[in-house]
Parts: C-alpha cells; structure tokens; sequence
C-alpha cells in the first residue's frame, strides 16, 4: 500500500485542521497517510514516528518511510529543519514547492518573455525619490509590502491637485507631499514595498473585483481547473481577498450579471489563461530549481478594456472558504501524491 506523508511544522494533527480531510480521503482513495514532523524523522533506520488515523482518533506509531510527501506547514518554520527536509528529497518525491514571492514570480515570467503582456509594471521601492518618480508616470498607484498576504497593508495613492490621497483600508487620508515623503520613508524602514499602476477592476456597481484562478495537477500529473470564482470587495475598498472583508460569487452568474452575452467567451478566456500560465510557471519551476508545481492560486484583474493582468500567483493557495470546494481540493492533491509514488518508487523502502 501506498504510503503517503503529511509534512507539518505542528507535532500533532489535531493542530492541524484540515489532516482529517486529507487522512479520509487517502483512506478512499485506497493508501495510507501518515501525519509527520521533522522531528520524527529517524535516518537509521528509515522510518518516521507519526500519526495515523484509525476508528475515529489519531494513533501514534512508527511507520517505514513514506513512498511521497505532502508538503504543507509554514515554510518558514519548516526551515528550521531545512537539513533534514532536504536529506528526505533525495529518497522521496515532495509535491507543493516554493515558486517565491511576488517579485521573484515577476522576475522569472517577465525574463521567459511569453507572458509578458499580462504583468502590471512592479518595481521594489528603492527609497523616496524612486517612489515618486513611478507616481509620477503613473498618477495612481497601488503600495504594497514585497512578501504581502491576504491582501493586508495595501494602499492606494493618487495625487489630488498638489496634494496626495491615500485609501489605507477604508479610510482615506491627505498628504502633503513632505508628509507623502515622511510616511513612505517610515515604511521603507519596516519592509520592502513595490510599486504597480492602479487597474481600474470594478462592477458595475463600483466594487472592485478579482478572479481567483485556482489550478491544480490531478491524478495523471496533468494541469486541471479547480475552480475559478470572482472575489468582490467590501465597499470602500481596493482589496477583494475574503480577510479583508471581501466576499465571493459564482463565475457564472457574476459574469451573466456584469458582461451580459459576453460571459461565455470571458469564461473560456479565464480558463484558457489558468492553465497556459500553469503550465509555463511549471516549466520554469523545472528549468531554474528542477522541481515541479502541482497547485497554484492565480489572482488577475479584468480591465476596463477586458484584459487580463495578473495581480499575484499563490503556490499555497488554500482551500476557497465556501462553496465546497475543499474535498476537490483535497482529492486532487491525494491523487497526484499516488501519482508521484507510482512513478518513483522509494529508494531502498518496502511497499
């Protein structure tokens, strides 16, 4: 039997909410998943001390090395035992890899030169005078932390005659070009920001809007859509990410309801871009850190002119909040770790 490990910075599964999910749907599926920290990780003898859920409960035992790894927990975290992970990558296949953060991503798609029409101008701040003059060229702009997430700490700034109006959350604020210059030294200091042109993405209400594209490798290894689903923002806002108050539809009316008899061709046009970007940044995976990807969380915005840009790519997305999507999810990820382990036998284990 097939052999599945569930990587997690947290000792026990209990901590982790959705281990019950993956841990059921491995058991249909027909394998076993056994939850794991590095911690229980024991070379010698190659088998790892872990938890396995049986009748109900999570049993603790001792198990021979997994035949594949779900890579899930904190990254961060996890790097603390960055020695052994990478020792475990030498036998054992891993999905869920690292594609980097916002201006790495950028970087990488904009030096392949295929997609480059679709990525909104980014520049790291460099300080003061570089932050000026890109609100100089483009009079409206968005100001965001490097490694961002959930849409937190993202401003817009537009200037207002000789003055500057900043919509931090829901509040507007006006500065003067001194205060501008004081307030964005402060959080230079703090992270690093880039800069992007804003892209007016609205209803016709006024409500900013995104779609979240969400993709993953299914049980022959191949790009599949999971779903795709707009996230609308909550009034005020230039954000549309669910933490931040935003809220979700289903494609299809929102289109009907926004694009009228246009709805059908920006559907096939969303899923179409879902899965040429996935496979490109799967091929770039390959070509820069010889891994693949196997799911990836696409944010891109429509334009006034319906064109796509790409806001950010999440390659740990999560499961939508709603909708039921989470067990689509889950069986994706279930079935392309028993493709994985069916392609690359481990190394010295027993099946």
């Amino acid at each position: 039997m097939i052999r599945i490990g569930m990587l997690h910075h947290r000792k026990h599964p209990d901590s982790v909410i959705k281990s019950y999910a993956y841990a059921a749907v491995a058991k249909a599926e027909g394998t076993k998943m056994i939850y794991f920290s590095p911690g229980g990780v024991d070379f010698t003898t190659r088998t790892i001390s872990g938890y396995e859920y049986e009748d109900g409960k999570w049993v603790q035992g001792t198990f021979p090395f997994p035949h594949v790894i779900y890579n899930t927990g904190s990254p961060e975290k996890l790097a603390k035992s960055s020695e052994v992970i990478e020792k475990l990558k030498q036998d054992i296949p891993f999905t869920t890899h690292s594609i980097g953060n916002k201006m790495s991503v950028y970087k990488r798609l904009m030096e392949a030169g295929e997609l480059t029409q679709y990525l909104i101008p980014s520049e790291v701040i460099k300080g003061t005078s570089h932050f000026f003059s890109m609100l100089d060229a483009y009079r409206k702009i968005v100001f965001k932390p490097v490694n961002g997430r959930k849409g937190m700490s993202i401003i817009l700034i537009e200037r207002v005659g000789n003055d500057f109006r900043l919509l931090i959350d829901t509040d507007e604020h006006l500065y003067s070009y001194d205060e501008l210059k004081e307030f964005v030294s402060a959080q230079l200091e703090v992270e690093e920001f880039l800069v992007q042109p804003y892209i007016n993405c609205r209803t016709k209400e006024g409500s900013v809007f995104d779609f979240r594209l969400h993709v993953q490798k299914n049980g022959e290894g191949k790009w599949v859509i999971t779903a795709i689903y707009p996230r609308i923002g909550a009034p005020g806002t230039i954000v549309s990410n669910i933490n931040s108050g935003g809220s979700m539809n289903y494609l299809v009316p929102f289109l009907k309801q926004e694009f009228g008899d246009e709805y059908y061709n920006i559907k096939r046009y969303l899923e179409s871009f879902s899965l040429v970007l996935a496979r490109h940044m799967d091929d770039l995976q390959m070509e820069h850190y010889s891994e693949t990807i196997d799911e990836l969380g696409i944010d891109v915005a429509l334009d006034d002119r319906g064109k796509i840009w790409i806001y950010e790519v999440n390659w740990r997305p999560g499961c939508p909040p709603t909708f039921y999507l989470e067990m689509d999810v889950v069986k994706n990820t279930i079935r392309y770790c028993i493709h994985l382990a069916q392609g690359q036998p481990l190394k010295g284990g027993v099946r």
